[in-house]
């Protein structure tokens, strides 16, 4: 099992997959880059495979030990102590944003290619391509000027750009989402969030679901608070709201089954790269027209595409299993939530996966003082709170945060 990537690391190989997978037959092996796979292949097929897979697994039981010895190292809050410091937002001297224009689901299939063009972000393009830029040349556009890589770059550019055009051309692509709007308040504990379809259930109390945060717990050496996403939604008593979007660009499957019929691996990759930078620029416009208009909290913003990527605006729009709520498994709870499989065809699959696979998903945040954090590690009282407020046995509660986990578990 080789594995790499860009959201993958040589450490999390180690102490995570490699325990429960490798063996000297059958190896689990972190690979920098695609061009270094070629020669751990060769060394997989060589008469020396037992002695190199040998050398890898002592290796990865080295870096396994550090990293255990590393955590008791380092201290970590109990469950009561991090929610004693948790962040405490005055919601009367900033009261939560209006309420939006319609609560409830909405299917958005009018948004054209052309539409999300001037929101695309073109760095994780050449990522993807593994160009990178040195400084002060890193990012787009000023990787052109790099000696090492730039007219690659540029090549590369051009040739997407001639594709991109094809693609809108001929709308062998095309975008497709739901949004979701809904009265909000964090639970008693402070520590989920309740979703309600109007304002009539809201005071019945009668949710019609429930998101389950997650709270930070490793030490911190100053004062700043302890954070959880449901420290940015108020409590019962405030007319606060939620937002959640879940959206996909259809049609890159088909794309690709042509170019690999005609072996040609690089449009079949190019297409792929693309279909990645329109879903993430759909996402990007969506939000804006949820902050601007449809939710309109922020109806004076001015922010040219430049300062939206380096998210200047009010508000924030994390996705479940990302650092500020690591769990995966409230991708289902959206879906129940948006009804993204019946409306729009974004299906999750076992492992929660979205597909297609150019799909994004968010929960949206409203308040000027919600904020992008990581969640890091946690203690088992937290997961076993967290387990039983989702309803959830500890056991595959566990095997879902596993990569957070400050323990081993059984």
């Amino acid at each position: 099992l080789l594995i790499g990537g860009a959201t993958t690391s040589k450490m999390h190989t180690a102490v995570k997959v490699s325990p429960n997978y490798f063996t000297v037959e059958h190896p689990v092996i972190h690979v920098l880059d695609a061009s270094r796979s070629v020669t751990v292949v060769s060394s997989l097929l060589g008469e020396n495979k037992v002695d190199y897979t040998t050398d890898i697994m002592e290796e990865y039981d080295e870096m396994r030990e550090d990293y255990y010895a590393g955590l008791e190292d380092r201290y970590f809050l109990t469950f009561d102590q991090a929610k004693q410091q948790k962040l405490v937002i005055d919601f009367d001297a900033v009261p939560p944003a209006p309420a939006p224009k319609k609560l409830g689901v909405s299917l958005i299939e009018d948004v054209q290619l052309e539409d999300v063009v001037p929101y695309i972000d073109w760095n994780p393009f050449f990522q993807t391509w593994e160009l990178r830029g040195r400084y002060p040349n890193r990012g787009y556009p000023k990787i052109f000027d790099d000696e090492a890589v730039g007219s690659e770059a540029k090549k590369l550019f051009n040739d997407a750009q001639e594709l991109l055009k094809k693609i809108i051309a001929d709308k062998s692509m095309n975008l497709k989402g739901v949004v979701g709007m809904f009265a909000a308040n964090r639970t008693d504990d402070g520590e989920d969030v309740l979703v309600y379809s109007s304002e009539e259930d809201r005071e019945a109390g009668k949710p019609l679901d429930k998101f389950c945060m997650i709270r930070q717990q490793a030490e911190k050496e100053s004062d700043d608070p302890y954070l959880s996403q449901a420290d940015f939604i108020a409590p019962a008593g405030y007319k606060d709201h939620i937002g959640m979007f879940a959206v996909s660009c259809f049609g890159c499957d088909a794309l690709v089954q042509e170019y690999e019929a005609e072996h040609d691996d690089y449009n079949k990759i190019m297409s792929q790269a693309l279909a990645d930078r329109f879903v993430e620029a759909f996402a990007e416009y969506l939000h804006r027209e949820m902050r601007t208009d449809t939710w309109g909290y922020a109806t004076d913003e001015s922010l040219n595409e430049e300062d939206l990527l380096k998210i200047k605006y009010v508000g924030i729009r994390p996705a479940p299993g990302y650092p500020s709520q690591p769990d995966h498994t409230e991708k289902s709870t959206m879906w129940n939530v948006i009804k993204a499989e019946q409306l729009a065809g974004i299906e999750l699959s076992e492992s929660l996966s979205m597909m297609p696979a150019a799909s994004v998903s968010a929960l949206v945040f409203a308040h000027p003082e919600s904020c992008y954090f990581a969640v890091g590690q946690v203690g088992k009282d937290q997961v076993e709170s967290y387990a039983k407020r989702k309803n959830m046995e500890l056991s595959p509660c566990e095997r879902w945060l596993s990569p957070i986990l400050n323990y081993e578990r059984d």
